[in-house]
């Protein structure tokens, strides 16, 4: 066997570094010293007789010898991995842990989850809610539910459409009989609820679509950092949002809110699932993707 293979270990610090630019935040993924990277990594180097990094700020950037080293490293660590996967199938039973936003969790998911339950008693779900994107290669995360167009959470996963549809404005009905909503225009006059990670879908974006110049300095603005706490402010009558029928359509179905108008936005709104074929527990994940799409036709039809 070469010798170089001694050098297994501090390769995986090398990896960590490399991927995440940064021996202190390599430190915490492998839950070591920052130095001890940093010892990791420079007696590599000695053994190896070149650099594999090179400081810029505060982030470590790789020399041509450490990218073309870190994309073999990569590969193989793909590949031992899958093989552990292989031989580590777990059964169907068994904990299963989903990601997604604070807003999908709260209004679509979790009002629905009760019936994966029913189904399947012997697949309990956590559910973690986070505005950013998961780490799938190295967490703990079994299946990813994220917004957006072109999201992307590495190579390797599986990615499949979950749904996707329009955006409208929303509003209390008490907001909209105060106002006399019958023309878009009129929103102008309201505070414009925002949020932060609705980069995809503007207020700008949706009165171009309905035919209105929306004057960029004379305008009422709420920035919100989930979709929920824009609901909640909407529906105590603090101005409108923009939102989907599958997020809010059961306030409307209650009276809470309304659709003043029906012209939608699109593209709009895209949920995306991420998930690994090789995952040990792709029996389990493979229950709950099954399970979404059905309840995504239920919905829809």
């Amino acid at each position: 066997m070469d010798n170089r293979l001694r050098h297994l270990s501090g390769l995986r610090y090398f990896e960590a570094a490399a991927r995440q630019q940064s021996y202190s935040k390599a430190a915490e993924e492998l839950y070591v010293s920052q130095a001890a990277v940093s010892q990791k990594i420079r007696q590599l180097e000695e053994s190896l007789g070149c650099k594999l990094f090179t400081r810029q700020g505060r982030n470590m950037i790789l020399t041509s010898q450490g990218t073309s080293l870190f994309s073999a490293v990569s590969r193989g660590f793909e590949h031992i991995l899958s093989g552990l996967n292989t031989i580590q199938a777990e059964p169907l039973e068994g904990m299963l842990t989903v990601n997604t936003t604070p807003s999908f969790a709260a209004r679509w998911l979790m009002p629905r989850l009760w019936k994966f339950t029913m189904s399947h008693p012997n697949i309990p779900i956590r559910v973690y809610a986070t505005a950013e994107s998961p780490e799938m290669k190295y967490g703990n995360i079994d299946i990813a539910i994220r917004q957006g167009y072109d999201t992307d959470l590495g190579n390797n996963l599986t990615k499949a459409l979950l749904y996707e549809e329009a955006v409208y404005p929303i509003c209390s009905p008490e907001l909209a009989e105060s106002v006399q909503l019958t023309r878009p225009e009129q929103l102008l006059d309201c505070w414009l609820i925002h949020g932060v990670d609705t980069h995809s879908f503007t207020w700008e974006k949706w009165f171009q679509i309905a035919g209105v110049t929306m004057p960029k300095n004379n305008v009422q603005w709420m920035e919100v950092s989930t979709f929920d706490m824009g609901l909640n402010a909407v529906i105590a009558g603090h101005g409108a949002c923009l939102g989907t029928l599958s997020l809010a359509g059961d306030f409307i179905e209650r009276g809470l809110l309304v659709k003043p108008f029906d012209i939608g936005m699109t593209p709009g709104v895209r949920f995306t699932l991420f998930y690994s074929q090789t995952s040990p527990r792709i029996a389990r994940a493979q229950a709950f993707i099954d399970w979404l799409h059905n309840e995504v036709r239920h919905f829809q039809t």
